[in-house]
């Protein structure tokens, strides 16, 4: 028994993880290579760059990437504003509405767009009918064209559901009823905890919903081009009916700015989680 000797446990062999890493990088990365070669390639010229400084200059491209942006950024301004105070409260005080918090948070998912935005234009109809009341200001307001409120309202159900999700294991992975007890046992009021304890703790999870709900906006296409709007989506499908190399030449800088703005939350966030890091540890070393 003593002269034997352990055998050496089997090395695991890297390529089969290569080999996975490799075929999800070919399928994101070989439409967008494409799509990009597609761009930069003229039968006539050969290599040139002239439909992305063509979408540059043009006014209405930057007009309806302006709007998307804008209307991104309200659906979610509207949407943490409604959901991170009921989700904290259901956590807190009314634990057995959870599952049906979560329903309703999910229809979105079940109900077509279609069908949403046939609700949605029915309602808006409505208009004529009350010309005369003082409703009809709102209504006008709902569908105004530089900034139609309708979208931001509709856009705002479709991504209850990112929302939800995100919050919800945000949630859990914090000690919640511990952190609010202290906060407010230290003389805080309920929105100064809201603020200043809840929303840090749950910071990751805030921005991993912001940047769904803000993808979804910029990709959305059937409400908008329903309700006879134009931002970035419907006017990227526009052109792309004569113009299929702006199209995609347009569609790629979309890509680019969403990249952007995703990367830009995700830093700013995980900066400020890692500053919280250090500031607690030199506390603790001092």
């Amino acid at each position: 028994m003593a002269g034997m000797t352990a055998t050496p446990p089997a090395r695991r062999r890297p390529w089969g993880s290569a080999l996975v890493l490799l075929l999800a990088a070919l399928y994101f990365l070989a439409p967008v290579a494409a799509s990009l070669w597609f761009t930069v390639d003229d039968p006539a010229e050969g290599l040139t760059f002239g439909a992305y400084a063509k979408g540059l200059r043009d006014d209405s491209m930057a007009t309806s990437l302006a709007l998307s942006i804008r209307l991104g950024l309200a659906t979610v301004a509207l949407g943490l504003a409604l959901m991170v105070p009921t989700m904290v409260v259901v956590a807190l005080r009314l634990p057995r509405l959870r599952r049906v918090v979560e329903v309703l948070c999910m229809v979105p998912l079940i109900v077509p767009p279609v069908a949403l935005v046939a609700g949605v234009s029915t309602v808006l109809s409505w208009e004529q009918d009350l010309a005369d009341t003082p409703l009809w200001g709102t209504f006008q307001a709902l569908h105004n064209q530089s900034f139609p409120l309708v979208l931001v309202l509709v856009y705002t159900v479709m991504s209850l559901p990112f929302l939800y999700r995100s919050l919800d294991g945000g949630l859990r992975a914090v000690d919640l009823k511990t952190l609010v007890e202290a906060s407010r046992s230290l003389g805080a009021s309920r929105l100064g905890t809201l603020c200043r304890v809840v929303v840090p703790n749950l910071r990751p999870a805030i921005v991993s919903g912001a940047v769904l709900s803000l993808a979804m906006v910029l990709g959305e296409f059937t409400v908008a081009n329903v309700l006879g709007f134009e931002p970035f989506s419907v006017w990227m499908v526009h052109v792309g009916e004569y113009e299929a190399q702006l199209s995609v030449a347009a569609a790629m800088l979309s890509l680019l700015i969403t990249w952007g703005l995703l990367l830009l939350l995700t830093n700013l966030a995980g900066g400020r989680t890692r500053g919280r890091r250090v500031r607690d540890r030199r506390k603790t070393t001092v």
